[in-house]
């Protein structure tokens, strides 16, 4: 197929998006503690309506695009998004919060299964490994930015600038609520996508047999396989180590060590996100030279180190360790979803469909780990997280795919 460039580029501005919205949790998180008064068990909520809306929507998804095809989902998933994010920017409540977020994770959520056939339709399929490596560093810029952009803004509102569009954000945000600015931020991007998108002319995508969801005997079949189940847990603690490191790095870091979230706190999140992605290029690479399980084995190694170092070390220690857990867990999704893929023979749309419904670990684990530390300390309680790295570490051993990863020759 000919390749329509700017859809490509939609695509990517998409990526881009989804992460801007989804990674900034993290570094609000303090603020919201602060603005209204919540135990860490309350705010392992906030994290948890985001991406439990994941295990809700993942498998219906794909039966939607199926039946309603891309840009309905895509227009609707970004009013979910402009709408989630308004509900918060007007009624700035908690519970407000939690409705909020569950509505636009489930926006995500539906966008995550429409991008990547639509890659492959527009990009052409020989060239869809090239463009989805582009896309992920479109989603890695944005995961990079979207603790600065936050940054940014409640250093500058009601800070008596002379910029109108802070002057119209005052107007709508008021001054103890500075962080609310970016959900308003949040709306009319989700805004803008819906304007750009009913534009666009989209490309026919016909669903490869390995991008199908089918809900009868496949399903069944697959739920009845214990290595189905293993891998769904491989991703569901990826997912949970990551949202618990990342939603919990800046107020750990105010905690312990004095530093202020809105500053310190978020540039640390953003190069732990920054070093995320570059890991993701470096397994590229890795990937053609070494055994994926190998790959596994020791950057799950590497992530278990980092963050012991994080939780024990000295402030300079744990503002690097902090982001260098980024960086050892980049390969992790990657490496465990071709394990999986490889280790069946068959559904494998079905399949990846079952895996994306395990990003719920994201709803967990933050959600835990806030428990524990009213409990026991914020410290003790991101303990935890060695318990899913370390069966991350154990997928290296015991997973035997049916088809391992090509290396180059000689290695």
């Amino acid at each position: 197929m000919k390749k329509s460039h700017h859809i490509l580029v939609l695509i990517f501005l998409i990526f881009f998006v989804i992460s801007l919205l989804t990674n900034i949790l993290g570094p609000i998180i303090p603020a919201i503690i602060e603005s209204y008064s919540l135990s860490l068990g309350l705010a392992g909520f906030l994290p948890f309506s985001f991406f439990v809306a994941y295990g809700v929507m993942s498998l219906p998804a794909g039966l939607l695009v199926e039946k309603y095809q891309e840009k309905r989902i895509l227009l609707f998933a970004f009013g979910l998004a402009a709408a989630g994010a308004l509900i918060f920017a007007i009624n700035a409540s908690f519970t407000a919060a939690l409705v909020s977020l569950f509505i636009i994770g489930i926006g995500m959520a539906m966008l995550q299964v429409v991008i990547n056939p639509l890659l492959r339709t527009t990009g052409g399929e020989a060239n869809f490994a090239f463009y989805s490596v582009l896309g992920q560093l479109a989603f890695g810029a944005a995961s990079f930015l979207s603790p600065q952009l936050y940054s940014y803004l409640v250093l500058n509102i009601h800070s008596g600038s002379d910029i109108s569009y802070f002057r119209w954000m005052e107007a709508m945000v008021p001054a103890e609520l500075a962080w609310l600015s970016v959900y308003w931020v949040f709306a009319l991007v989700s805004i803008m996508m819906i304007l750009i998108i009913s534009t666009v002319k989209f490309p026919k995508v016909n669903l490869q047999e390995d991008e199908k969801i089918e809900l009868g005997g496949k399903l069944k079949n697959l739920l009845q396989m214990r290595i189905v189940w293993l891998y769904f847990l491989g991703i569901f603690c990826y997912v949970g180590s990551e949202q618990g490191i990342a939603n919990w790095i800046s107020k750990f870091l105010q905690d312990y060590h004095g530093l202020d979230p809105a500053t310190t706190g978020a540039t640390t999140i953003s190069y732990f996100w920054g070093l995320l992605t570059i890991g993701c290029l470096l397994g590229l690479v890795l990937l053609k030279l070494i055994d994926s399980k190998m790959v596994l084995l020791i950057f799950s190694s590497g992530a278990i180190l980092s963050l012991l170092f994080a939780l024990n070390g000295s402030q300079s220690i744990a503002l690097v360790a902090f982001p260098l857990t980024g960086f050892f867990l980049s390969v992790m999704w990657s490496v465990i979803i071709s394990l999986a893929l490889n280790s069946v023979s068959f559904g494998h749309g079905t399949f990846a469909g079952i895996l994306c419904s395990a990003i719920v670990g994201g709803a967990v684990f933050p959600l835990v780990i806030g428990g524990f530390a009213d409990q026991f300390g914020l410290q003790n309680a991101m303990y935890i997280l060695l318990v899913p790295l370390a069966f991350i570490l154990s997928i290296g051993i015991w997973a035997k795919p049916l088809v391992a990863n090509s290396r180059i020759k000689g290695i």
